[in-house]
């Protein structure tokens, strides 16, 4: 076998990284040799004799092609859309219309059904959401006192607050502001609460 350029063999490893990475699949022959300007016979080739090297595994079939890095990935992600903003201070009506997806590696967020809102207003910023952050969203109907929760009052508009259980004279759902130095000890009082998830993680900027 004609020997192989050491150059390229780094340089497909590095396409088949990028591609999981970016995707969470394998790419094809056709997406090799169109990243790097070479025919598919010449990326089978190339796999074929890395594999033989043990610098991937690629049996010769199919589309299965494991580097290191590949073997070392997370197997599961989750799609999350991004729903659009949601207020942090009074409820506002808001629009569930996606505006893009965005991969959640379960390794990190965990398993469930997760979507994505972005944070506007002020009322939240003690428990660290400022204005603008994405507020990263596990779809449930049910929260623990404490939790932060997406949530839907009885004339059908959506609040981000900190869930503060019921209160026992009205017997009301609370929800607590959580910026005591603007909104000190401020709570909405809701007869009717529809829990649509609690917040796991916010997504910002360093």
């Amino acid at each position: 076998m004609r020997s192989k350029s050491p150059e390229l063999m780094d340089k497909i490893k590095t396409v088949v990284d990028q591609y999981y990475s970016d995707n969470s699949a394998f790419p094809s022959m056709g997406d090799i040799s169109n990243e790097l300007g070479i025919s598919r016979t010449t990326a089978y080739r190339y796999l074929i004799a890395m594999d033989e090297q043990g610098m991937l595994e690629y049996n010769g079939t199919g589309r299965k092609i494991v580097t290191r890095k590949v073997r070392k990935a997370p197997t599961g992600v989750a799609l999350a859309p991004i729903l659009g903003s949601i207020p942090c201070g009074t409820p506002e009506e808001e629009e569930e219309n996606a505006e893009l997806y965005v991969r959640l590696p379960v390794s990190l967020f965990g398993r469930g059904e997760f979507f994505i809102l972005r944070a506007s207003g002020d009322s939240m910023t003690d428990a660290r959401i400022e204005d603008g952050d994405l507020v990263v969203i596990k779809r449930q109907t049910t929260a623990e006192v404490g939790d932060i929760v997406a949530a839907l009052d009885e004339n059908g508009s959506s609040t981000l607050k900190k869930y503060g259980g019921i209160d026992e004279e009205t017997h009301a759902a609370i929800l607590l502001y959580q910026n005591q130095e603007r909104y000190p000890g401020k709570r909405i009082l809701v007869k009717e609460l529809t829990v649509q998830g609690v917040a796991k993680k916010v997504l910002v900027d360093l």
